[in-house]
């Protein structure tokens, strides 16, 4: 199939009328990747399940069964397509608009409750019954937590049997199963090779050097820890690189994170609090060829147990899960944001690699500039952080943890006293758990606790939302930023009802075109430096609440 009729088919079809069987057997005929990870397809023919992108040659009408997840196709008794590997596409972006319980679940399974938990823990979260949890997604989704968790252990066995030297029985444990047996009979249901032809295959194919005996004999020597293990983080749609690159380095908060290269060619590096150790993650801006649409990834862990969970928080991070299409069905038309959309087409609405350190950042910005806060979270780093073991470059901490900081005195900050203590108010709370912000949070639960709170406002609440809990509906109406994006844009925020759902993104497109002003402002400034250049005392300050 032509390029340009797949392109003429994405316009015509949203994700929201896909909803028949004929109107996804026509998705999977235009080999439409904005449905990668919104359904997969079985075929009855080969025993296989693919996405609808496949390259490979469109099955009979007839011999196509459509699964909502692959742990559902994987209960089916179809194992993963070797072609288009249907366990590495992005995320349902609908996990991160649903407040329900399927949703909320989705979220937790992706970061790993299951496995740390059991399924106890994770009807414990969510405040059901484990027999509720699931009969409610098996009976929406074709399969349980359990056979959920099994497809992402199965999913993170390949990467690290593919990337990795580790020895088989090392990948089996690192990857979540509770044994060898239960590992081999995976591995083998799903990809239809045992564990050690698939790293084989990978070598000869030249997916990865794990096969090699120079690469198994390495691993003795900690080889695989040194290297760290390599990923391709895939993405649907256009993906704004450098607005979200150049939204998180004009936060990056030394000692914990850091930016190396220029405008193009970024990385972004950052140390990561995870369930069972620590680790680093590093990030490659650079732009892709035509064709891919993955984020270069390599993530160092002291313990590979904490693989899945550190890929989801990465994710979250750089938004990756989103539907971009959706967004520009929603906002494009919209005679004030279309044109921003036009003109950054793929914009993100990024999160957060640690929940609690996103809110204790937020507070720490409350009324000033986006570079004052970053110099008080560099203190607060310096001050109450956990060294790492060995320095990394210039990445020497982890982020204070919420108990760390209820107790603490914080007068390092020079701070008011009555930020001082919504600091510690809001520590205490994440630590004892009045407050929740794990992925599966009750996102309207939360927000009331958060307003419950002294020193948290309607501001300081929503962006917790937006950022720690990835919720893509927020709108800040008060923030500074975005007046002056709704006075440049021609807009009022009265029209952000018609955003809904995802009124997060029409915030992110309103803070872009204030940073996009003052930059063009400053570039003036400097082509003139004999002349001052006016600009609005609004601009000057939109940094102060775009935290």
């Amino acid at each position: 199939m032509s390029d340009s009729r797949q392109s003429r088919a994405g316009r015509r079809r949203t994700l929201g009328n896909v909803t028949t069987e004929d109107s996804r057997y026509e998705a999977v005929r235009s080999r439409d990747a904005r449905f990668d990870g919104v359904f997969f397809l079985g075929v009855t023919t080969t025993g296989i399940y693919c996405r609808p992108s496949c390259p490979a040659v469109t099955p009979k009408r007839e011999n196509v069964r459509f699964y909502p997840t692959a742990a559902a196709a994987q209960g089916a008794g179809f194992r993963a397509c070797r072609r288009c590997r249907p366990d590495a596409v992005p995320g349902s972006a609908e996990w991160n608009v649903r407040a329900d319980l399927v949703g909320r679940a989705m979220r937790m399974i992706s970061d790993g409750v299951v496995d740390r938990e059991g399924v106890a823990g994770l009807a414990r979260k969510l405040g059901y019954s484990a027999r509720q949890v699931q009969r409610q997604l098996t009976a929406e989704l074709g399969a349980g937590p359990v056979a959920l968790a099994r497809a992402q252990r199965a999913h993170t066995a390949r990467v690290l049997l593919q990337t990795t030297p580790l020895p088989v029985t090392e990948v089996a444990f690192a990857s979540g199963f509770a044994s060898v047996r239960q590992f081999n009979d995976t591995v083998r249901d799903i990809y239809a090779r045992t564990p050690t032809a698939l790293r084989e295959a990978s070598a000869r194919g030249g997916h990865g050097p794990a096969g090699r005996p120079e690469a198994r004999e390495s691993a003795q020597h900690g080889g695989a820890a040194v290297s760290g293990v390599p990923l391709r983080l895939a993405y649907r749609g256009p993906y704004a690189k450098g607005q979200v690159f150049g939204f998180l380095e004009r936060r990056v908060v030394p000692g914990v994170e850091e930016m190396r290269g220029e405008p193009g060619a970024r990385t972004y590096r950052r140390t990561l609090n995870l369930p069972y150790g620590s680790g680093v993650a590093e990030i490659d801006e650079r732009h892709a060829r035509d064709g891919e649409g993955w984020l270069e990834c390599r993530l160092h862990l002291g313990d590979l147990r904490d693989l899945t969970t550190a890929v989801q928080r990465v994710r979250r991070l750089f938004d990756l899960d989103a539907d971009p299409y959706a967004v520009a069905e929603r906002l494009g038309g919209d005679s004030a944001l279309g044109p921003l959309l036009a003109r950054t087409p793929g914009l993100r609405s990024p999160g957060a690699a640690d929940a609690h350190e996103l809110a204790v950042r937020a507070v720490l910005g409350q009324q000033i500039s986006v570079g004052a806060a970053r110099t008080l979270a560099a203190k607060l780093v310096a001050a109450y952080g956990k060294p790492l073991a060995v320095p990394d470059g210039t990445l020497t901490h982890l982020f204070p943890e919420a108990g760390a900081l209820a107790q603490a005195p914080l007068g390092e900050l020079g701070m008011p006293d009555s930020r001082r203590r919504t600091i510690r108010t809001v520590a205490e709370a994440l630590a004892d758990g009045t407050v929740v912000l794990d992925p599966g949070a009750d996102r309207e639960e939360t927000e009331h606790a958060l307003l419950n709170l002294p020193g948290i406002g309607p501001w300081t609440a929503g962006y917790m939302r937006m950022r720690a809990l990835g919720d893509p509906d927020v709108f800040l109406p008060g923030d500074v930023g975005v007046r002056h994006g709704l006075a440049l844009a021609g807009a009022e925020a009265g029209q952000a009802e018609s955003w809904r759902p995802w009124r997060s993104y029409a915030l992110h497109h309103l803070w872009h075109a204030t940073t996009l002003a003052e930059e063009t402002a400053s570039a003036q400034k400097a082509t003139r430096p004999g002349e001052k250049v006016r600009s609005s005392r609004a601009a000057a300050r939109a940094a102060a609440a775009d935290v």
